[in-house]
């Protein structure tokens, strides 16, 4: 028999959910059997799976300790990097400035100092995250940048949070605001662009469509052109949709590749400047969130990462 005393980050979620990460190598199919036995029991009582556990609950699992597969908790940040350069934090969320040449997440190369991993280990100092105290929840990004952009992310430090900053995202109620050099002035001096968008995950790389094409999803992206010089242009792009490499592969779409990026951009050009990563800065945060929402106090923030490097450099 195993027992599970539900806190704040495990609330909120189905029997079912919570038992997939607090036992993660218990096999669902026998998870589900447990359910439908009675084995599986929240304050002494049956559950179904849809069941919603709350603060204090008890869940109660009889099954033999050896099969439960008893979650392991990953302590690999403890090997991370200390340096995180903090934009914005509260109790509910904390938005750091990503460098240049840091991944969000492990690529799979047992890579130990992510930002992720920072994160966690900054909080584990401060002692707002100890891993033996939670059954389901770690801190976790809500938005993540590739190794080679620079600029905001945003991570949580609680489930609540967690659910309400995802939600947002999902709703269009976090907008992402970027800078980064073009090699070719965007086709008007601002615009909103649409287009579809399709990933070949084989590749890494993304396909651009004007008309809809089977397997292409909507994308969204503004641009103004802040300023330009000797055929370089400054560009804010807001994000309206959040696909991978969206920025990168629109504007090279409309004729304006950003400076340095080797996917999408125009190697020649990239050589003759010496730049060999995308020119490219999230460097802003607008939150818009329901006026009920928990995390309302957001929306009157301004949120900026520092001024790129890159705009100072040709601007």
């Amino acid at each position: 028999m195993i027992k599970f005393v539900i806190n704040d980050n495990d609330s909120g979620q189905r029997v079912d959910k919570f038992i997939s990460k607090a036992l993660p190598d218990l096999p669902k199919s026998m998870m589900y059997r447990l359910i439908r036995k009675k084995d599986i029991k929240v304050n002494g009582k049956r559950c179904e799976i849809s069941t919603k556990l709350m603060t204090d609950d008890v869940v109660t699992v009889y099954v033999k300790q050896e099969l439960s597969g008893t979650k392991q908790h990953d302590m690999s940040f403890l090997k991370a990097d200390t340096a995180l350069d903090t934009v914005y934090e509260d109790e509910n969320v904390i938005i750091v400035n990503k460098p240049l040449g840091l991944d969000s997440h492990s690529n799979g190369e047992h890579n130990d100092d992510t930002l992720i991993n920072r994160i966690k280990l900054y909080l584990y100092n401060k002692n707002e995250y100890q891993p033996d105290e939670e059954s389901s929840f770690a801190p976790a990004l809500c938005s993540r940048l590739d190794r080679n952009t620079s600029g905001l992310v945003t991570a949580v430090k609680n489930a609540a949070a967690l659910r309400e900053i995802n939600s947002a995202i999902r709703d269009g109620m976090v907008h992402k605001i970027y800078l980064c050099i073009t090699i070719a002035q965007p086709p008007k001096s601002a615009d909103i662009i649409t287009a579809y968008h399709k990933k070949e995950d084989s590749r890494n790389i993304v396909r651009i469509s004007d008309h809809p094409l089977d397997g292409y999803k909507p994308i969204k992206t503004g641009y103004e052109v802040l300023k330009s010089h000797k055929g370089l242009s400054l560009v804010k792009v807001t994000l309206f949709t959040g696909r991978t490499h969206q920025i990168r592969a629109h504007l090279s779409h409309v004729g304006a590749p950003l400076l340095g990026d080797g996917k999408y951009g125009d190697t020649s050009v990239n050589k003759r400047y010496g730049v060999f990563y995308q020119a490219l800065c999230a460097y802003g945060l607008e939150f818009a969130l329901s006026e009920d929402s928990p995390l309302a106090y957001l929306n009157k923030l301004d949120i900026h990462a520092p001024e790129p490097d890159f705009a100072e450099k040709y601007f």
